[in-house]
């Protein structure tokens, strides 16, 4: 399973690179979009994650992979929170894609750095995640609040919104392995507690015809189970209970999602991904 996620991040990776040779407007036009242009901050989330995968197999590759994405995550969310600081943005193009580049980059950071050996780096990036996502949800939720209802085509992307705090306490494992104190539980309980309000809104999330969009959940689900099961082997009662069912529930979500897109590339080759949905394997 990490070998194919590894062939298909690399495959995604030569293709995107690929386009922005060939066509490089389109990338330009993406990375100025209000709200697909937080998206090329997968372009290092999703190199990191790779890099924890291939660590128990080639630690000099681990390493590289991270330094890359920890290189194109800081040049990125540096340049792209920047341009946020300097006004001008319409408040109804707040999204959850904004979470990318400040707070799952910098979480990912951390956790690979943790992976490696480095917790005294990977603390450094887990508290710009954690600041960063503080000062964001503030702002997502009063759009969701107080504007006018998502469109159906931007509703998946809500999947986002419910990543970082299982996200963080997925980092924050990587950095203290074994650990299985009050904080780690708040924000999985937390994390928790956005899935079940998913689950809720199904019918109005589902509103968007299936479409590769749907992958953004995939994230938050499986930093969900992950810390699950990290906390059950840890001896937390609550998590011994959970974990099961939720790393049960997970793999038929994710394996759902898989079905359908093989069959949506399969039988509907000219299909395109949506200009709000990210384009990465996560």
């Amino acid at each position: 399973m990490l070998l194919l996620s590894a062939l298909i991040w690399a495959a995604l990776l030569v293709v995107y690179i690929w386009q922005a040779i060939r066509h490089p407007e389109v990338v330009r036009s993406e990375f100025q979009h209000p709200v697909q242009g937080s998206t090329p901050a997968l372009l290092a989330i999703s190199t990191l994650l790779i890099a924890l995968a291939v660590l128990p197999y080639s630690r000099s590759l681990a390493w590289t992979l991270t330094a890359a994405g920890i290189t194109w995550h800081l040049a990125f969310s540096l340049w792209h929170t920047g341009a946020l600081w300097q006004g001008g943005r319409d408040a109804l193009d707040t999204a959850p894609t904004l979470y990318l580049p400040t707070v799952a980059g910098n979480f990912t950071s951390a956790a690979a750095l943790g992976g490696l050996g480095h917790p005294d780096w990977g603390w450094l990036f887990l508290g710009a995640g954690i600041f960063s996502w503080l000062a964001l949800e503030s702002l997502v939720i009063q759009r969701l609040w107080h504007s006018k209802a998502l469109p159906a085509a931007q509703r998946p992307l809500l999947g986002i919104q419910f990543a970082p705090p299982v996200v963080c306490a997925m980092a924050w494992m990587m950095l203290d392995p074994g650990a299985a104190d009050h904080w780690l539980l708040m924000l999985w309980g937390y994390g928790l507690f956005q899935l079940l309000l998913g689950l809720r809104l199904g019918s109005w999330l589902g509103a968007q015809p299936f479409s590769p969009s749907y992958w953004a959940y995939t994230f938050g689900i499986a930093a969900a189970t992950i810390c699950g099961l990290k906390l059950a082997l840890a001896g937390v009662g609550a998590a011994q209970i959970l974990a099961i069912p939720i790393f049960a529930g997970a793999n038929l979500f994710i394996g759902y999602l898989s079905l359908r897109t093989a069959w949506h590339a399969a039988y509907r080759p000219s299909s395109t991904f949506s200009r709000t949905a990210p384009r990465s394997p996560d």
